[in-house]
């Protein structure tokens, strides 16, 4: 996909909308430029994984990692903590 955009005197370019729509970028976020050897890129900047949200969510109830799961696990089987 190409698309041209226009630097205003201020140095601000405006992301063409089919370009805003693929890099998932909405008002506010934030862009990285990069350089190097092939040129110049545009990336954004992704502060927080979109999926964190979901971390966590096949589990209700069950604290994160491994020991929590396996102490979860063994107390649905009927085992005492020391078993």
């Amino acid at each position: 996909m190409k698309k041209q955009a226009r630097v205003t005197s201020k140095g601000q370019v405006t992301l063409p909308y089919e370009i805003r729509r693929a890099m998932g970028v909405r008002p506010g976020d934030k862009v990285e430029f990069e350089n190097d050897d092939a040129g110049f890129h545009v990336r954004p900047v992704r502060a927080v994984s979109p999926f964190a949200k979901y971390v966590g969510i096949g589990n209700p109830g069950i604290p994160r990692g491994r020991k929590a799961i396996i102490r979860y696990v063994r107390k649905m089987r009927g085992h005492d903590d020391g078993d």
